[in-house]
């Protein structure tokens, strides 16, 4: 006969098996996607880059400075709306913080080039936004103008007319 010291051993090491699966579970699907503090350390950082207070950017974005507050700790996640009305107030673009907030994908584009603006640590992220948001745009101006961008959409406008 087991001691019931030995049966509650067994049952507590069982118990945590199935806790650190499922922990180990849940922590890869969180991870999978952009955490709501990530979200609001970004609108935070742009904020003290534009040197915009909470109270101002929470009046031109239409919410309360509470809310504004809780969703820069990572305590809220703002509605997509929201979240055009701070990128305003902001000055930047909304796509920048849907990017952000995982409900639009990250831009296409050549990988090397946005994966160096993304990585330089020399800009801030406004000027990561603003370096990516102009490269995005020359990018599908020169698609629309020439049949093979693909050749070419990563040479900049100097080399290819002196070429």
């Amino acid at each position: 006969m087991q001691k019931p010291t030995e049966f509650v051993r067994e049952q507590v090491t069982t118990v945590r098996e199935k806790v650190d699966r499922v922990a180990g579970s849940v922590a890869e699907t969180v991870g999978a996607a952009p955490s709501a503090s990530a979200v609001g350390e970004f609108i935070r950082e742009q904020r003290n880059a534009a040197s915009v207070s909470l109270r101002e950017l929470a009046r031109t974005a239409g919410v309360s400075n509470p809310y504004l507050s809780q969703v820069e700790r990572g305590l809220r996640k703002p509605s997509a709306e929201i979240l055009a009305a701070i990128a305003k107030g902001l000055k930047i673009s909304a796509e920048s913080l849907y990017e952000q907030a995982g409900i639009l994908d990250r831009r296409s584009g050549t990988p090397d080039t946005v994966a160096a603006i993304r990585s330089d640590p020399a800009l801030s992220e406004r000027h990561k936004a603003v370096l990516l948001e102009l490269y995005e745009t020359y990018v599908r101006e020169h698609a629309a103008r020439t049949p093979d961008s693909s050749r070419t959409a990563n040479v900049p406008p100097t080399t290819k007319e002196s070429a």
